[in-house]
């Protein structure tokens, strides 16, 4: 029996950083607010508290945790997410660092921060056990880790192997749903002591062509499996359409409203 070669992670992450750049993830973060702000008051954050948002996006957790009082840097590998959460901070007269930086190799010393978060941020990054333990190096002992990730079994997980069937990942390249377990975040956080919690967003469309077309212009993954659908875009549309539909909890077609379930994870690092 032959194993398929391991992914070229380097290549697989300059590829995502092309996908995240495109489109406008902005307009998709701003629906899901009420997540990062749930996960800051999930951490139990204190006023005065240094707090790093890893592949922060257009500035979701930061923003929440600068709320709290806390001294807040984002760090994320697309200029213009960086620039959209230095914007929205002006807006609110909130004073937060947006710097450029990966969730593999964050750039700064060990133990930088009382608290570490990512919000459907670092499950992407392609090197899952390299991820895991950057953000724990730059958590102090005793500090707090907090991740939200899209669980495998729920709407999310279900639109993402939809999506691989017009444009299939790498060979070998582990799911980044896996951060949606409690199991691999045991394995990829040896010395964080997690509390779980399933948590359920709703998405909420005027219908489920309006959802299909907001997540084929602005979420970049899925304006990528568009383009690589070629001839088979229609049937992408039609696939993601009929999938709204059935996730749909009311009874008529227009508008939709679609639980999604997350993994909350919240963690001390020993």
């Amino acid at each position: 029996m032959t194993t398929a070669p391991a992914p070229d992670l380097g290549a697989v992450k300059a590829k995502q950083q092309a996908t995240w750049a495109s489109g406008d993830f902005a307009e998709i973060a701003t629906l899901i607010v009420p997540v990062a702000e749930r996960l800051v008051d999930a951490a139990d954050l204190r006023a005065g508290w240094t707090v790093l948002d890893v592949a922060c996006g257009s500035g979701n957790a930061a923003i929440a945790a600068a709320r709290l009082g806390c001294a807040v840097t984002g760090i994320d590998y697309v200029p213009a997410l960086l620039e959209r959460g230095r914007e929205r901070a002006a807006a609110e007269r909130l004073t937060i660092e947006f710097r450029d930086g990966d969730a593999e190799e964050i750039p700064f010393p060990d133990g930088s921060f009382d608290a570490t978060l990512s919000v459907f941020g670092s499950m992407f990054a392609p090197d899952q056990p390299r991820t895991a333990s950057e953000l724990t190096r730059v958590t102090q002992p005793g500090g707090t880790i907090g991740l939200v990730s899209w669980t495998p079994d729920g709407f999310i997980g279900e639109l993402f192997r939809t999506v691989a069937k017009y444009a299939p990942p790498p060979p070998g390249l582990a799911s980044p749903t896996l951060w949606g377990t409690e199991d691999r975040l045991a394995e990829l956080f040896p010395e964080v002591d997690w509390t779980h919690e399933r948590q359920t967003f709703t998405w909420r469309f005027t219908s489920a062509d309006a959802f299909v077309e907001s997540f084929r212009d602005y979420y970049g993954p899925t304006l990528k499996a568009f383009e690589a659908a070629g001839s088979d875009r229609e049937a992408l549309g039609n696939d993601m359409r009929d999938l709204a539909l059935q996730w749909n909890r009311l009874e008529e077609a227009a508008p939709i409203t679609v639980p999604s379930t997350y993994l909350e994870s919240v963690g001390v690092r020993r």
